[in-house]
């Protein structure tokens, strides 16, 4: 019956049912194919993708300047003065050059010998992506003595290619353009994101100045009578790479004063490397092709690092500094305390892994291995000294790690004799399948009880902590597996640490952290991030992290009751319950209403003719009750989680050295900078 039922399902599938989407429609179709998706990150990316096109004419020699502004009604222009996208008649298309640019996907300099040599592009389909999942999109080029213009509308242009003749000097191009509303679900640019990704781009592409105005609001004019001036920011960057590494270490003690650099062109393949070490544990290494982040490193990574243990193993057994009782230094010791970048630039870029963000040209792991090797070897020769702090940085690493693995076998003979039993304290959960169970890290054991009586237990298994973890920050691995409550969370994980970290093991697809609404309750959940950040940072990157919402604020009116969840929400409730009395939210403890207060708001409401309330200020999670605890935060259809995600690791890489790093003066000022802007500090 069911083969009959197949037979006539397959007749009715016909060429009739084979949709072709033309032009740009497949993009409005599927956006998140070409832009990741429809929210922050998407709506960011079209800036990337006209910046990337003014960045390739800087990188074939033809730009110096970049100008991003931020313009009012959402709108934003990136100009250039390389030498303007050609308007002449592009022969294939009958169109000019521009509009096919501008209208086709897999078209422009990216393709043929004629047009770039290198390319920050992925795939040749940036600018047209961004006209396609843009409302209204102007395009303006200085060519020859003329200023040519053509607008579109969601991707088709709406003006044939206008010409203005007139005294426009120099060359150029700059796109406008406002993206569509109906495809972004934000539509607010973050100045803050456009600066970080500019400034790495700058350092990326040495002697570029690319320029970020914001014009979106209007600031009107001064007491002389002038216009003031829109906050615009400048990156220019003569150092490149180098100076990169200088403002990477800018918190960091160094044991090396010269910083490594080299730039070097082979077979078509540039190189440029930086590096420095410092006193630090941790490993800072960043690499990019084509100035695009391969987060998941490849071919240019492996060939540096090859070249980073034959150097530093060889001038360590040529110069006595390393013996035969000492055995050999390893990848993991010459990783610690280093900070670096690896940058190549090549005509076909091969890029693959999970996010398409890792080199996959096996040629470039040789030429990087030869270019770094040679001038690496001649600069340890070179500078005696800082060889020597470097070697010493290593030996010493070398010792930790002999302790770290034997406090790390520790751990696991641990599990293993117990048959992996795991951690007394963790309430584990009845399923298995990793991608639907969920650990929540919870503070305390009074948060742990409410906690374990009113979970999922199919689900959802409840690890309690006692008091504050080790700040890792300040601490080799050895010293973080002697603390019970991490070696307690690595075991519960199952995904090991360090060295021997396997994702793949991982227990729980959702570790939650959950931890009271105060002071204490914000700095555990600090070291918990610091931990993951650090040692299991794969756990972050495929979003396995979460931090639970539990609410502010209990408030009833009556026999209504409402959950909120911050002192807006709490504002915007009352007012929606006609409460108008005025309310001090850092005031609010536990319960705001007490029998007498309810007696003097009642006469007053009398007269206002409002019913009685009463607001609870939970504090910390053992004050609810297990069902109360399960109705508003731990409930899969109700609850409000957030997923940790690493949008710019070199921001967190710096603000978790100064908020939980050694130098004192450096959290001094990061506090006494930002100070003024807590409200509501509830201690």
């Amino acid at each position: 019956m069911s083969n009959k039922k197949d037979i006539k399902r397959a007749s009715k599938y016909t060429a009739n049912e084979i949709t072709v989407l033309k032009g740009l429609d497949p993009v409005r179709k599927r956006p998140g194919m070409y832009i990741g998706n429809t929210a922050s990150q998407g709506l960011h990316h079209l800036i990337w993708e006209a910046v990337d096109n003014a960045i390739d004419e800087a990188m074939a020699g033809f730009c110096n300047e970049i100008v991003i502004k931020l313009l009012a009604g959402g709108k934003i222009s990136v100009s250039d003065d390389g030498r303007g996208i050609p308007v002449d008649t592009h022969k294939a298309t009958g169109k000019s050059a521009l509009e096919t640019v501008m209208s086709t996907l897999h078209a422009g300099g990216k393709f043929g010998d004629a047009g770039y040599k290198v390319s920050g592009g992925l795939h040749g389909v940036g600018i047209s992506v961004v006209n396609a999942l843009s409302l209204w999109l102007r395009t303006e080029i200085k060519r020859d003595g003329k200023l040519y213009y053509q607008e579109y509308k969601r991707g088709k242009p709406v003006t044939k290619l206008m010409t203005e003749k007139g005294k426009y000097h120099g060359t150029g191009t700059t796109q406008i353009f406002q993206p569509d509303p109906e495809i972004f679900t934000v539509l607010d640019f973050d100045l803050k994101i456009i600066l970080n990704h500019i400034r790495q781009q700058a350092y990326l592409t040495r002697g570029i100045k690319i320029k970020v105005i914001d014009e979106r609001v209007d600031l009107g004019k001064s007491k002389d009578g002038n216009q003031i001036e829109f906050p615009s920011y400048t990156f220019y960057f003569e150092g490149g790479i180098a100076s990169y590494v200088r403002h990477l270490n800018l918190n960091n003690e160094t044991v090396q004063d010269n910083i490594f650099y080299v730039q070097k062109e082979r077979d078509n393949v540039q190189v440029e490397l930086a590096l420095q070490y410092c006193k630090d544990f941790r490993t800072s290494i960043y690499s990019f092709a084509n100035n695009i982040p391969t987060i998941e490193g490849g071919m240019h990574l492996i060939g540096f690092k090859t070249a980073l243990l034959k150097c530093l193993s060889d001038y360590a057994k040529e110069n006595n500094v390393l013996k035969e009782k000492d055995g050999v230094l390893t990848s993991e010791d010459i990783k610690e305390g280093l900070t670096a970048v690896v940058s190549v630039k090549l005509p076909e870029p091969q890029f693959e892994g999970q996010t398409k963000a890792k080199l996959g040209n096996v040629e470039v792991r040789g030429i990087v291995y030869s270019v770094f090797k040679d001038y690496f070897s001649a600069f340890l020769n070179e500078h005696p000294n800082d060889a020597k702090g470097i070697l010493s940085k290593c030996m010493l690493a070398a010792q930790a790690r002999q302790a770290a693995r034997s406090a790390r076998d520790a751990v696991i003979r641990k599990g293993a004799l117990r048959g992996f039993t795991l951690p007394g304290k963790l309430a584990d959960c009845a399923s298995r399948k990793a991608e639907l169970t969920e650990l929540y890290i919870v503070e305390g054991d009074s948060a742990g009880g409410s906690a374990k009586q009113g979970r999922d237990r199919t689900i959802q298994a409840i690890l309690p902590l006692r008091g504050k973890i080790l700040n890792v920050e300040k601490s080799r691995l050895d010293k973080m597996l002697a603390n019970n409550e991490i070696k307690s969370l690595v075991v519960a994980l199952g995904t090991n640490i360090g060295e021997d970290f396997d994702v793949s093991r991982l227990r729980y697809h959702k570790i939650v952290i959950m931890t009271d609404a105060d002071v204490d309750g914000s700095h555990i959940r600090t070291l918990l991030l610091t931990l993951f950040y650090r040692y299991l940072p794969d756990l972050l990157r495929y979003g396995y992290i979460y931090i639970a919402q539990p609410p502010l604020y209990q408030i009833k009116q009556g026999t209504k009751m409402r959950w909120i969840y911050n002192d807006e929400e709490l504002k915007i409730a009352m007012k929606e319950m006609g409460i108008d009395k005025e309310i001090d939210v850092s005031e609010i403890v536990e319960e705001l209403v007490d029998e007498e207060q309810s007696e003097e708001i009642e006469s007053e409401e009398k007269e206002k003719k409002q019913k009685n309330f009463s607001i609870q200020r939970y504090k910390g999670l053992g004050e609810m009750n297990p069902d109360q605890l399960w109705e508003t935060t731990m409930n899969p259809e109700t609850r409000i989680m957030k997923r940790v995600s690493i949008e710019d690791a070199v921001e967190a890489d710096e603000i978790f050295e100064k908020l939980m790093g050694s130098d004192v003066d450096h959290r001094k000022r990061f506090i006494q900078t930002h100070a003024t802007n807590v409200k509501n500090l509830d201690i």
